[in-house]
């Protein structure tokens, strides 16, 4: 089985690498970390991504703007939000847009 790509993006690099860690623990998923809006859209039109985790401190502006290209891009890919709360919320987000 193919692992699913997941696209996280996020502001804050220890924060956003702890979160590619966590979501990399999961044999079955591959996340690709990005920090800013140009590095995410570059991403997700080099590889098909079926999930999206937007982090804490991106701008309305920029979430707008992302949620709106990716889901003109690619209509099916799921996008969440992620704010905290340790690896156990992270990973009944996940499962929980996947299903």
């Amino acid at each position: 089985m193919d692992q699913i790509q997941i696209l996280v993006i996020g502001r804050h690099p220890e924060i956003l690498q702890t979160v590619v860690r966590l979501v990399n623990n999961n044999p079955d998923w591959n996340a690709t970390g990005c920090i800013t809006d140009e590095e995410a859209i570059d991403a997700f039109n080099k590889q098909r991504f079926a999930l999206v985790l937007l982090g804490g401190g991106i701008e309305d502006e920029s979430e707008d703007r992302l949620c709106a290209y990716f889901r003109s891009s690619n209509p099916d890919v799921k996008i969440v939000q992620h704010y905290g709360g340790g690896s156990g919320l992270l990973s009944a987000e996940i499962y929980e847009a996947l299903g």
